[in-house]
Parts: structure tokens; C-alpha cells; sequence
């Protein structure tokens, strides 16, 4: 089968006036047209192309490789506005049509959007949306605590920055964990700090092993969140107490909450440790 809206790998059958006709293992045809044609080819070669409609409606492929594929998000420019919608540039030859019911909030020409490219079953055209919120869920998640995940930066708001995870999933980055500017649509790498019970996820910029946190700080990092976030306990305090609480050593415990430090994960004050 043909996929619109992604990279297909397909077999070049005949040359034609119009350009090569490739096709799948199913029997299934379409055209690369002339501009896209290699300077070589053989019959038989197999190519990777993308396959979308033309501005004739008409199913065809191309060898350039657009900035987004179908089901994806991306940050796209509004190159051109007309009574139905906007057009984004998408890196090829017919832009990304937006239509105003798609749109989050009216779309300026020149400027810039996250937007998600999907299959409008109605019309079988690739149409995008800065409806983004709605192409995200969190009601069954993929990922867990302490998971490094992939992240585009989709919204920026007063408690910090909304980020879309792993093209499935929305987080944010509070506002006082970041610790260098951010840009809209900016792909970066992160990692799950928290999934609260709600599903909502709090994500960390920070790439501070968590996978790898030895299992002293694990234990303090459980025994924080079962006690609402802080616990009594300090480099100052009886050994007893603290093998009572936690069942580790002092050396253990200052050494585990010596590491949460400096990881920016708690707070150490004179009368007990807080998480962050």
C-alpha cells in the first residue's frame, strides 16, 4: 500500500512523458514526476519517496523530504493566507493547508506554528492543525518515571513551558527548572520527573542520570513523596532515627542525600530535607 503523507519505498516501473511510474508489492501505482526524476535510474531500481497530492488533487510523489510526515508535530510558517485558511511551508512544492475550524487562534502570514499534520478522512487530503491539544493524550501513557524522552516545545505559560512527549504525550517544565531559553518548536531531550496521579507529567530538562541513581537516593526519593514532600531528617541527625525511618545507615543517607543535591532534587534545611 501507498501511504500519503510518508516515505515510501517504491519500485520504479516504466518511464512515461510525465515523469516514472513507481510502484508497492501490491500492485499499486503513482507518479514521480519529471522535476524529481534522478539522473539515473534503471528499471526495477526501488526509491524512497513521499507521497502527497498535487494542487490538482492527484495522488504523486516526491524525492524532497518535507519537515514534517503525516501524525507528526512540527513548526511550520504561514506563507500565504486565503478565504478558507492559511498555507504553511512544509518543504515542498505545495504548502500545508490549515483551514480556520483547524486553527487554535487566527494565523498571521510570516509567522511561525506548531502544528500537526493529519489525514482528513472526508477529503483524503494532508491538512494541518494548531489544535495540538487534541492529538495529545495522557489517558494511557507510554512512559514512566525516570524515562528520557523526546521533546518539542509547543507552548509557553505563567507556570513554565508545555512540552509535547514523544509526539503522544504533553508535560511541562515548571518555570523554575529552566535554566536557559527555550524556543517555540524547539526538539530537545528530557526526562520524566514525575507522573502525578491524574496523568499529568512533570518533565525535567536536567540530564541527571535518574536510571542511574543509586538505590540510598531512590529510598529518600520514596520515603519524600509518601510523606507529602518532606521528611525530618538532616546530616545532623541521630543515626537511630534515621535507620528507623529508612533502614540505611547515616553515611548512606548523608551520602544519598548528598547526591539529591546537587542533582537539584531537594532542599536541605535545618530541621529536615524537602523535595524541590
Amino acid at each position: 500500500m501507498i501511504h500519503l503523507g510518508q516515505l515510501n519505498t517504491l519500485e520504479i516501473l516504466r518511464e512515461t512523458p510525465p515523469g516514472l511510474f513507481l510502484g508497492d508489492d501490491e500492485g499499486n501505482e503513482i507518479l514521480l514526476p519529471n522535476k524529481y526524476v534522478p539522473t539515473s535510474f534503471e528499471i526495477g531500481d526501488k526509491l524512497s519517496v513521499f507521497a502527497y497530492l498535487d494542487s490538482h488533487e492527484r495522488p504523486v510523489t516526491t524525492t524532497l523530504k518535507p519537515y514534517m510526515k503525516v501524525n507528526e508535530f512540527g513548526l511550520l510558517r504561514v506563507t500565504a493566507l486565503s478565504d478558507f485558511g492559511a498555507f504553511l511551508d512544509w518543504g515542498l512544492e505545495k504548502d500545508l493547508f490549515v483551514p480556520f475550524k483547524e486553527q487554535a487562534r487566527d494565523m498571521i502570514e510570516g509567522k511561525w506554528y506548531v502544528v500537526y499534520c493529519y489525514l482528513d478522512e472526508e477529503t483524503n487530503r494532508l491538512v494541518g492543525s494548531s489544535k495540538t491539544n487534541k492529538f495529545l493524550s495522557n489517558e494511557e501513557l507510554t512512559v514512566e518515571r525516570f524515562d528520557e524522552v523526546d521533546l518539542m516545545v509547543s507552548r509557553f505559560t505563567d507556570l513554565g513551558v508545555e512540552m509535547i512527549i514523544n509526539q503522544q504525550h504533553k508535560g511541562l517544565v515548571y518555570q523554575d527548572e529552566i535554566f536557559k531559553e527555550l524556543k517555540l518548536g524547539e526538539k530537545l531531550k528530557g526526562v520524566v520527573k514525575k507522573v502525578r496521579e491524574d496523568n499529568k507529567i512533570d518533565l525535567s530538562l536536567q540530564h541527571i542520570g535518574y536510571k542511574n541513581i543509586e538505590p540510598s537516593a531512590q529510598i529518600v526519593l520514596d520515603a519524600l513523596e509518601r510523606n507529602g514532600g518532606s521528611l525530618p531528617l538532616h546530616d545532623k541527625s541521630d543515626p537511630e532515627a534515621i535507620k528507623k525511618r529508612l533502614n540505611m545507615s547515616k553515611k548512606s543517607f548523608k551520602k544519598a542525600i548528598g547526591s539529591l543535591y546537587k542533582q537539584k532534587q531537594i532542599v536541605i534545611k535545618s530541621d529536615g530535607i524537602e523535595l524541590k
